[in-house]
């Protein structure tokens, strides 16, 4: 463990998905998410579930968590479609990109990738 830093990608719940032309507001869907997860002082593994990354070492801070994707719906925590198209698009380098690990970086795409299957769609990498 000399020298690594505890990043995570937040395990694949296979949420299920929002209709697919909701509305994305990032900001929010982070105070819902906050709220259904009964955060107020630090974030839980419920908070967690909505993101796609965290930094291990400071998962008590919310700036430690990126990529959320998800919002909630009727009182249920969902994948929203154009969530994690912006998060695909911020690891494409869309809006200046985002800082992770590059270690961490595959294992990000492949968790978005998976709900682009679930609409039968291209992550945009995996595009021609």
């Amino acid at each position: 463990m000399k020298g690594s830093t505890p990043m995570a990608v937040t395990s694949f719940r296979d949420l299920p998905l929002a209709d697919r032309d909701r509305e994305w507001d990032g900001d929010a869907a982070d105070e819902r998410v906050r709220k259904w997860a009964k955060v107020d002082d630090e974030p839980n593994a419920a908070y967690r579930d909505a993101h796609v990354w965290y930094d291990a070492d400071k998962k008590e801070n919310f700036t430690a968590y990126k990529l959320l994707i998800a919002d909630v719906v009727d009182g249920k925590l969902v994948a929203v479609p154009r969530g994690v198209m912006a998060a695909a698009a911020v690891m494409q380098g869309s809006r200046g990109g985002v800082d992770l690990p590059d270690k961490d970086r595959d294992r990000v795409k492949s968790h978005l990738a998976k709900y682009y299957a679930k609409w039968d769609e291209t992550p945009p990498w995996d595009r021609d």
